[in-house]
């Protein structure tokens, strides 16, 4: 019987199978010989032990078109960033590296801002000129008010979809909207460092409908950018690319040097300077790292 993970807890791995249910099974010993892990998100072949109590062993794990590290999962068509409009405020240098971070991995994005009805028309046409010129989708939704829940739905329609941010931006109450059949967790912003509480301890894998699946992960307060190089940093900035060739220095880091096409282009508008100035934050941020790095060696 073929079906995918949607939960593992403790070597225990939860696999829905279309019009069968979900059946609760351990990984033969097999993989842990291979030292392969099973992720949320595989798709594999189980062994029916108990259909009763349904209950089986995973056989087979089919190949996987992706794999995140953080969060642990596979096969994903997209990623959902949610963050939210006010309360907390967005924390945009966070955002910028799960937009790093989902490039690297060559998958799709597209920004939510939940709690929408929390914050003014004026922040929230700010926040649209940032992103929606830079190409990423981006749709405003409240979760308490029930609005923009459609137009996300249609996003993620035929697709197993991440949603990943920080806590407390609403992410498990976006979920429960979209679904009745698993409710979600949900948290209180603790007033004293306006953050989340963290509710989601584990990734999981909800089936919406048909081959609609969508995957809430726990809340980051941080995200280091593994595998990323200060020098190959604006290549991920895809509004960067088309005015580098316009940079006099080969090899410009879009810093320090003069006759820079991008500082130009930010000073002429063309590049929000917004999205320059988190460049220029993570950009010193890698270098920094790696001279700690060579200083090591």
């Amino acid at each position: 019987m073929r079906g995918k993970i949607i939960k593992g807890i403790s070597g225990f791995y939860y696999v829905h199978a279309a019009e069968s249910g979900i059946y609760e099974c351990k990984a033969k010993g097999i993989f842990r010989n291979r030292k392969i892990k099973p992720l949320v998100g595989d798709n594999v072949e189980i062994d029916v032990l108990d259909e009763k109590e349904k209950e089986g062993n995973i056989t087979d794990i089919q190949g996987r078109k992706n794999e995140l590290i953080r969060p642990a999962v596979a096969n994903i068509d997209q990623a959902i960033l949610i963050f939210a409009a006010a309360k907390p405020e967005p924390n945009y240098n966070l955002l910028e590296r799960f937009l790093i971070m989902m490039r690297h991995q060559q998958i799709p994005v597209t920004i939510c801002f939940n709690k929408s009805d929390l914050s003014g028309n004026e922040k929230l046409e700010q926040i649209a000129a940032v992103y929606q010129e830079c190409g990423f989708p981006l749709v405003f939704t409240s979760a308490e008010k029930n609005q923009g829940m459609e137009e996300l739905l249609s996003l993620l329609e035929g697709k197993t979809s991440a949603v990943a941010g920080p806590s407390g931006v609403g992410k498990s109450s976006i979920i429960n909207r979209l679904q009745d059949e698993v409710q979600m967790e949900t948290g209180d912003i603790s007033r004293k460092i306006a953050r989340g509480k963290h509710t989601t301890r584990h990734s999981q894998l909800i089936h919406i409908q048909g081959d609609t699946y969508i995957m809430d992960t726990p809340g980051f307060g941080s995200l280091d950018l593994l595998d990323i190089r200060s020098d190959t940093l604006w290549n991920y900035y895809e509004e960067f690319l088309p005015y580098e060739s316009e940079c006099r220095f080969q090899g410009c880091s879009h810093v320090n040097e003069p006759d820079c096409g991008i500082k130009q282009a930010v000073q002429e508008g063309r590049i929000h300077r917004q999205r320059y100035e988190n460049y220029v934050s993570l950009y010193r941020e890698l270098k920094e790292n790696e001279k700690f790095e060579w200083r090591k060696l």
